[in-house]
């Protein structure tokens, strides 16, 4: 499946046999990840998973001081 935008996109990525994913190429250029940026893996049980750039969690981090 997938949908762009200019602002969302859904699109699908398989877990591999080592637990991997692979960032889908619309992501990357959204989101400006670049091979070697550390990607932060957020959970919750009932709302799921979410990825974010780790700067961008940072600063999100700070501003809740």
């Amino acid at each position: 499946m997938k949908k762009v935008t200019n602002n969302r996109f859904i699109v699908s990525s398989k877990v591999g046999s080592k637990g991997q994913i692979v960032i889908p190429i619309e992501a990357r250029e959204m989101f400006n990840i670049k091979s070697g940026d550390t990607i932060m893996v957020l959970g919750d049980k009932k709302r799921g998973l979410a990825l974010m750039k780790d700067d961008i969690f940072y600063k999100l981090m700070e501003n809740k001081k």
